[in-house]
């Protein structure tokens, strides 16, 4: 299992010839990869593990009234399930405030305990949000469509959010997960990991434990993209392991279309090829997926669901 590596990309390398073929390459095989030279300044990430950490320091009573609720999908929960099993975590989701969609009037409840947490974590948001687009401008020319093409379903609207987790020590870890297993829903996802190793990608070996080399993000494709590219791209299916002796942090970036946005296989991807899917809703969804964070409601929504036979 440990014989596969998570290939590791350069940001820094993004202008020189080879960095398209590498990404492509790395979506193909993975699904994901680390990078490294991104450009988010070490101060801020390590500042944003910092805010974190105070934040989930709180007591649970200061959390739960910065709670979330089936109609305001921003802050603090500890319940959530992943494929209806609750995970051993806890979150504190960060989004835009929305004024259309199935989350329309939703903000994000801030802690007023904290003096720098809502300076910290909005800089990082920004920085991360920044990211993600250039590398879905990147995705797209691997899939044939010019830049700029895939980036307008992203702007004023959108419904992308940042996740804080929270993995405390699990007194029997073989018994639970930090996070089932799952693919992200949205386009790409970018992580800020600390040092304690617990994520998992399923590779052609099996699971495989992503060991994050110092400074580097981790950064994977989503549903979004997989239809996209009409599975050339896989959206790779992930884990988080509990642990028993140390708590663990990450920061998630998902970055999410307007509600109100419609994708399918794209043209320039079929290549004479029948489409996998039928055309999918954000909006629709997202709020189905999102349902089945709170309550099992049985089989959560997946693209599977829109395959075409």
């Amino acid at each position: 299992m440990q014989s596969e590596v998570v290939p590791t990309l350069n940001f820094a390398q993004r202008d020189q010839p080879g960095w398209l073929d590498g990404l492509d390459l790395a979506c193909e095989s993975w699904g994901c990869f680390q990078l490294v030279n991104h450009g988010l300044q070490a101060d801020l990430c390590a500042n944003t593990l910092a805010e974190m950490q105070r934040l989930f320091a709180l007591p649970r009573e200061q959390k739960l009234a910065l709670e979330r609720t089936a109609e305001n999908p921003w802050g603090f929960y500890d319940r959530e399930l992943t494929k209806n099993v609750q995970d051993w975590k806890q979150i504190y989701d960060v989004g835009p405030a929305t004024v259309g969609g199935p989350f329309a009037g939703a903000a994000t409840p801030w802690p007023a305990q904290l003096s720098a947490f809502r300076q910290t974590i909005e800089a990082f948001y920004a920085a991360t949000e920044s990211l993600a687009l250039a590398l879905l401008g990147d995705i797209g020319e691997c899939l044939g469509v010019a830049r700029g093409t895939l980036e307008t379903g992203f702007g004023q609207g959108h419904s992308s959010f940042l996740r804080l987790n929270f993995y405390p020590p699990c007194p029997e870890p073989e018994q639970h997960l930090g996070i089932s297993h799952h693919t992200d829903a949205g386009a790409l996802t970018v992580l800020l990991p600390d040092a304690q190793p617990g994520l998992e990608f399923q590779g052609e070996e099996g699971w495989h434990t992503v060991q994050a080399q110092p400074g580097a993000l981790i950064i994977n494709i989503g549903d979004i993209v997989q239809v996209w590219s009409n599975d050339r791209y896989r959206a790779p299916l992930h884990r988080v392991r509990a642990n028993a002796e140390r708590p663990r942090y990450s920061a998630p970036f998902f970055l999410n279309p307007t509600y109100d946005t419609d994708y399918a296989p794209l043209e320039s991807a079929l290549h004479g090829a029948a489409p996998h899917y039928r055309t999918i809703n954000w909006g629709q969804f997202r709020a189905g997926r999102a349902a089945g964070d709170y309550s099992d409601v049985g089989a959560e929504i997946q693209i599977s669901d829109f395959r075409l036979a």
